[in-house]
């Protein structure tokens, strides 16, 4: 359901701290592990670099960062577990060492998610809304963890071909 603007609620994070929602916006930094970002371009691919870009999103004022390490601008091809795994796991790390902010994890896959809940994110963005793999709400409820489910219609390679609505809110809400 959509919330309210005026509504406030507070999601417990598995780690005990708690996410405030409705008070005011919240920013959430994206740090995109993939060599064709629509963010940065590419620029984010090194570890090191990822990490210390998301120390100064924090710093500049980001509440919450989102690490993804698949590609899914239109027409991208789907990546492998142990390649998305080489590119999150060490930029979450290395976040959870050094930001106080909550990590969020882009990642429809559940063995991904389960690893980067184990490495120190709290939240689960789930850019197929538990379409792709259903297993993952299992994954997120083990941990305690967040589940944000986002809305895609077909895979990245053909999302056009379905992005066809009579009434997109409706739609969406179902």
């Amino acid at each position: 359901r959509l919330v309210h603007p005026r509504r406030r609620f507070s999601l417990q994070l598995p780690d005990g701290r708690t996410l405030a929602l409705g008070d005011r916006t919240l920013i959430m930094g994206v740090i995109n592990v993939t060599p064709d970002s629509f963010s940065d371009g590419g620029q984010l691919q090194d570890a090191p670099r990822a990490i210390e870009a998301g120390v100064q999103m924090v710093a500049g004022g980001a509440d919450l960062l989102d690490v993804g390490g698949e590609s899914t601008r239109p027409g991208a091809e789907p990546l492998g577990e142990s390649e998305e795994r080489r590119r999150v796991l060490p930029v979450i790390e290395g976040l959870a060492a050094r930001v106080t902010v909550p990590i969020s994890i882009d990642t429809y896959k559940p063995a991904i998610a389960d690893a980067a809940l184990r490495a120190g994110a709290t939240i689960v963005n789930d850019i197929s809304g538990l379409r792709y793999e259903p297993e993952l709400a299992a994954v997120a409820a083990r941990h305690r963890a967040v589940l944000a489910l986002m809305h895609t219609r077909g895979r990245s390679r053909d999302m056009y071909k379905d992005a066809t609505y009579h009434d997109v809110v409706d739609e969406v809400l179902d």
